[in-house]
């Protein structure tokens, strides 16, 4: 009898520290597809890129990390309603028939993530940057215009 926890058999040396994989207790369940079955969900550490939204005085910034994809690999586009969609594909790589693989954790797949932006967006001035596996989307605001409040005096 083991004291230490064995869940599938994955752990190939106990005093290897990188050797125990993360137990995922929904791995086997099959959930629905929020994306509506555009795109399936190939490998779900990347279905998902992470994204940050910040608000400046100026305006809406985005950051979306996707290491290892080049510019052309990412589609950003702006639908009705104003809808930001993000979209892109990480390719598997091929692999030759020589090679032993003793790990394979980097995720590829489709990615798919959508934004409804507030009122404010100055979606014609939409611009989009990538620099170091970081994609950058900065949506201006248009100002908002304060009502002129006007004093009326009572009289009596």
């Amino acid at each position: 009898m083991s004291l230490i926890p064995n869940f599938g058999g994955r752990r190939s040396n106990i005093f290897d520290p990188f050797s125990l994989d993360i137990w995922d207790p929904f791995k086997d369940f099959q959930f629905p597809n929020s994306v509506s079955g555009s795109f399936p969900s190939e490998n779900s550490a990347f279905v998902s890129a992470r994204v940050d939204w910040k608000e400046t005085e100026e305006a809406h910034v985005l950051k979306a990390d996707i290491p290892g994809l080049k510019k052309e690999e990412v589609k950003v586009e702006i639908e009705d309603d104003r809808v930001l969609q993000i979209s892109g594909e990480r390719n598997v790589e091929r692999e030759d028939k020589n090679d032993t693989w003793h790990r394979v954790e980097r995720s590829s797949g489709k990615f798919f993530r959508r934004f409804r932006l507030p009122e404010n967006a100055k979606l014609d001035q939409v611009k989009a940057a990538m620099e170091n596996g970081v994609l950058t989307i900065t949506v201006p605001k248009e100002e908002v215009k304060k009502p002129h409040v006007k004093a009326i005096e009572i009289s009596g």
